[in-house]
């Protein structure tokens, strides 16, 4: 179950000083990524990447019902 809190759905790319890693827009994307699949029980996730950064999740729920 999701909490209250709505998760981020844009990781916007954060400007390096020369020699910065990378290592923590990766941490960061995973997760938020993994905060979704949590919450999520029926649906999808949707990566947008550029520049081998995410820049956006969307995520799509689906609602079963019994027929």
């Amino acid at each position: 179950m999701m909490s209250n809190e709505e998760p981020e759905r844009f990781i916007a790319p954060t400007a390096k000083a020369a020699g910065a890693p990378i290592r923590i827009d990766i941490e960061r994307s995973v997760a938020t990524i993994r905060a979704a699949l949590e919450g999520l029980r029926f649906g999808s996730i949707l990566l947008t990447v550029h520049d081998a950064r995410v820049v956006q999740i969307d995520v799509t729920e689906k609602t079963r019902f019994n027929a």
